[in-house]
């Protein structure tokens, strides 16, 4: 196979796009903590001075919009006036609706509308859409995640800790960063290329800042893989001082490669923020995560993509298929088989298997919804090897 150069990107919880992501899931979490059987299906749009926020949600309980946003725009930093976005004036808009009675009723009745006897519960809660969700797994790294999304949220994790610890006083909320690992027959050598943007307050020296990010972010993130070949790009547009919704519009749901593997894999599209788990965008892409890190951890390949299918309002999926490109132990065919026989795939059961209905979701919105050491989630569990290895035979 040869050489190979691989990228992955991150951006941190100040970008534009991932505000909105957070305030999305944070008014879910308020729901959720007094309504579990609420429908939420939460938008956010953000620029200059303007908060949005709008979609469907039906619940019994009042979630104070304008609060959650303000909280969340303060939390992550945006709390200068300066900024030329901040939680103190800025407007905060809500055009929310109810959920339409017809998506409604085809996820409450599932296969009642057909006048299908029902087996048990799980079979009375459909999918909330159509729809094709991937999940996919690694021997890589410890997380079983792919290595260039790894470093790069580490790098916009650590580059929001300096900010927050005032290390580096003079950097604001929105950065990104991007990795390039470079491989030999699959096998990670180094990193090529790292690239951060970083947002900083007026007047600071682009060399002082090139320099403290590279101490303070950079080496303590990737040193184990750099070398005195890796290319280090830090601004590469020079100044950035005008960052966040002031510079760019942000939307829920715009990031769904850096929520997922990086570019690995395939994605069916669907976004996971402001979304109840009864939308199979979101827990059933939770799902195929959970069954591709099993089949992984459980010694039964060394990558593994996994897809499911769902339509609105059915509760057992269309399809299912396993792909290891070639590094199973077995066939593809017979892992299909082990995963049926080992994991409930139809929403109401994985909702339940999961424990989804909990408010878990707004330290999600930021850093990845996968390979996450820092949040005890149950999707991440490798939990279900020996069951796998057994129905293997």
């Amino acid at each position: 196979m040869g050489r190979t150069f691989l990228t992955s990107e991150s951006v941190t919880e100040g970008h534009p796009d991932k505000v909105a992501d957070r305030i999305s899931d944070a008014v879910l979490d308020t729901i959720l903590v007094n309504d579990q059987s609420a429908h939420v299906a939460c938008e956010t749009f953000l620029t200059t001075g303007l908060v949005l926020v709008g979609g469907e949600i039906s619940t019994a309980i009042y979630a104070d919009v304008d609060q959650i946003a303000r909280r969340v725009i303060a939390e992550v930093g945006y709390d200068k006036a300066g900024y030329g976005f901040s939680y103190q004036d800025c407007a905060v808009l809500s055009t929310i609706k109810e959920q339409s009675a017809e998506i409604a009723d085809a996820v409450g009745k599932a296969d009642h509308a057909k006048g299908v006897a029902v087996e048990d519960s799980y079979d009375v809660v459909g999918a909330g859409d159509q729809g094709i969700m991937y999940g996919y797994a690694c021997t890589s790294t410890d997380e079983l995640m792919p290595l260039p999304i790894v470093l790069a949220h580490r790098l916009t994790k650590r580059l929001a800790e300096v900010r927050k610890r005032k290390t580096l006083p003079y950097l604001r909320p929105d950065g990104k960063s991007q990795v390039t690992i470079e491989y030999e027959d699959s096998r990670p050598l180094r990193a090529a290329v790292v690239l951060i943007a970083a947002q900083h307050d007026p007047g600071v020296d682009q060399d002082r800042l090139q320099a403290d990010v590279i101490e303070q972010v950079i080496v303590p993130s990737l040193d184990a893989w750099m070398d005195d070949k890796t290319e280090l790009l830090i601004n590469c547009s020079g100044s950035f001082v005008i960052g966040g919704p002031a510079a760019d519009t942000g939307m829920t749901g715009r990031k769904i490669i850096v929520d997922t593997y990086g570019g690995y894999g395939s994605h069916g599209g669907g976004a996971f923020s402001g979304k109840d788990p009864t939308k199979v965008d979101r827990s059933g892409s939770y799902m195929a995560r959970y069954v591709a890190k099993n089949l992984v951890a459980a010694g039964l390949a060394r990558e593994v993509e996994v897809q499911i299918a769902y339509a609105i309002g059915r509760a057992a999926p269309l399809a299912l298929n396993i792909d290891t490109h070639g590094t199973g132990t077995v066939p593809d065919g017979k892992l299909r088989h082990a995963v049926l026989d080992t994991f409930d795939l139809r929403p109401g059961a994985i909702i339940d298997h999961l424990d989804l209905l909990r408010p878990i979701y707004e330290p999600l919105s930021a850093y990845g919804h996968f390979g996450r050491t820092d949040l005890d989630l149950p999707w991440e569990q490798a939990d279900q090897t020996d069951e796998l290895q057994r129905a293997v035979g």
